[in-house]
């Protein structure tokens, strides 16, 4: 009996190792990979309309272009003539800005205990005034340890006063509710 060794050299694949797929280039479908009998072409360089697939693709190749398929689930799908990778760098652009644009919200937490003294009550009640001119959201919260919990009112009044001193910097969100052993209020920063 024959005995058949191996060399590493049959599992390498014809298309190099495998990389990790760009996010945009599978998004959209380009020229043969267009499945459908009809487009509808929009664009600068062609006259918008209704065509079949083979008569965009003609379009297209005419004007050494690619027919990029831009929303699939239109009837028919809409395509553009257009240089694809022009047209990648500019779709990476846009989100770009748009991810720019969109405001990231931050959310500061102060926590205190249900019988906290007046000077750390003020020392919190300042940052808290620092965070929500800042335009970060404030998360203010009493923890309850141990047998502390029976002092769930206090932490409500302290709560509801913490609000009251930050109602010409902040908005309240979301009244004091408990949630486990913690009674927590929200506050948002008032617009400018």
């Amino acid at each position: 009996m024959e005995k058949k060794t191996f060399s590493g050299n049959n599992d390498v694949r014809k298309n190099g190792p495998a990389r990790k797929a760009d996010g945009m280039k599978d998004q959209y479908r380009i020229n043969e990979r267009i499945r459908v009998r009809e487009v509808r072409l929009v664009g600068e360089n062609v006259e918008q309309g209704i065509y079949t697939i083979q008569e965009a693709l003609r379009i297209a190749d005419e004007q050494e272009l690619d027919l990029v398929e831009i929303s699939p689930n239109a009837v028919p799908p809409v395509c553009r003539i257009t240089d694809y990778q022009k047209f990648l760098y500019q779709q990476k652009k846009r989100l770009k800005e748009q991810k720019a644009k969109s405001t990231k919200v931050v959310v500061k937490e102060i926590r205190f205990g249900p019988q906290t003294d007046d000077h750390d009550y003020n020392f919190k009640l300042k940052h808290a005034k620092g965070f929500l001119e800042e335009g970060a959201k404030v998360k203010a919260y009493v923890f309850f340890k141990g047998r502390s919990i029976l002092f769930k009112e206090q932490g409500e009044v302290l709560l509801l006063r913490f609000a009251n001193d930050l109602e010409d910097y902040g908005k309240v969100e979301q009244l004091p509710v408990l949630e486990g052993k913690r009674m927590i209020i929200m506050l948002s920063p008032k617009k400018k």
